[in-house]
């Protein structure tokens, strides 16, 4: 909005207004203008939170014992301060014009809105089923699918249903008509990857800043001939403007954070994890860097694995691989405290971020 409003002024008045024509300028604006509102309407949305749920997220029976007892009473949809946080300050300082910005947006919202109708039937159920998985998954494979078109629609003809590799510069694998249901794939995946994860107070946010500050820098760069050129990366026209909604994101999961710090105050529930996940894989397949994703979001990846893995092998042996899945369950049924998970979490999700930056250069 204010670059669609000031863009006209700038080239008739040039000074301070040319600063609009700066994705970096705007995308540091935005990072901030996002951490603001969550700041601002952090408090007064969670103490309506509280007033709506009364006893707060319902505890799941069969997760780890101190649950019941700890996280009792604590509201969720906190997702929903994320996203309003993330699509104000992308409206405010993105360009507007730009279809990416408009496909990821479009995505996120569709996941934030399954979340939302999940959270809200187990509120008002009072238990931890909400929308069946395979109307959620229903629902999450079309978006993803319509999604993939779109996005796909955007590219340059010589990218378009095609899969880049990390490491290989000129190695581009056609996926013809596939491509598509490889870009469902990507973007259902991580929303139901990342909803995997959030199960400890800052578990998941952390990660998706990570990813959100990595995939600002990738759609920069890859938006940008130059750098794409100097780097040998797949130039992808329009693309940097998604470092606007990148940042946006790491503005509003800062100011998340600042609520959902041990102990949390506020849970994203599915609301929050489901929009966010997709977010990230709709910004991996526009800028044709989805392999990528699943380095950076490695940590994700192996969250999700261990259910699946989980569930495979105690349908087939009757006998569990881990203590509990997901993941970070195992480590607490092994007497690990939770800010030690969370904070180790965190330290592998940085190493991993910094192998995905590193994929930039070798090539």
């Amino acid at each position: 909005m204010f670059y669609d409003l000031i863009a006209a002024h700038a080239t008739s008045h040039g000074g301070i207004f040319n600063l609009f024509h700066y994705i970096t300028f705007r995308s540091g604006c935005a990072c901030v203008t996002a951490l603001f509102v969550s700041m601002v309407l952090g408090k007064p949305f969670i103490a309506q939170l509280k007033r709506i749920q009364r006893e707060g997220q319902p505890i799941r029976a069969l997760g780890p014992e101190r649950h019941i007892l700890e996280k009792a009473g604590t509201p969720t949809m906190g997702g929903l301060l994320t996203l309003i946080a993330l699509f104000t300050s992308t409206l405010l300082w993105a360009d507007l014009t730009n279809g990416f910005v408009w496909a990821v947006m479009t995505i996120t919202a569709v996941f934030g809105a399954v979340g939302f109708a999940d959270d809200y039937l187990k509120l008002s159920r009072r238990n931890t089923k909400g929308v069946s998985g395979r109307v959620r998954l229903a629902i999450e494979f079309a978006a993803s699918l319509v999604g993939g078109y779109w996005l796909e629609s955007l590219m340059p003809a010589d990218l378009r249903n095609t899969v880049a590799f990390p490491f290989v510069k000129d190695l581009l694998l056609p996926l013809g008509f596939a491509f598509p249901l490889f870009a469902m794939v990507t973007i259902a995946g991580f929303g139901n990857a990342v909803n995997f994860t959030d199960g400890l107070d800052g578990l998941a946010i952390v990660p998706v800043i990570i990813a959100a500050l990595v995939f600002a820098l990738i759609s920069y760069l890859v938006g940008n001939h130059v750098f794409a050129d100097y780097l040998q990366l797949h130039h992808v026209p329009g693309t940097g403007e998604l470092s606007v909604f990148c940042a946006a994101l790491i503005g509003a999961g800062l100011g998340f954070l600042w609520f959902n710090a041990p102990p949390a105050e506020v849970f994203m529930g599915d609301t929050g994890s489901l929009a966010l996940g997709g977010a990230l894989g709709s910004v991996a397949v526009a800028t044709k860097h989805e392999l990528v994703l699943c380095i950076v979001g490695g940590l994700f990846v192996v969250e999700t694995l261990s259910v699946i893995i989980q569930v495979f092998w105690f349908k087939r042996t009757g006998r569990r691989v881990f203590l509990m899945a997901p993941l970070h369950h195992h480590f607490e049924k092994k007497g690990w405290k939770e800010p030690k998970i969370v904070v180790r979490f965190w330290i592998v999700s940085i190493i991993l971020g910094l192998c995905g930056l590193a994929t930039l250069k070798l090539r």
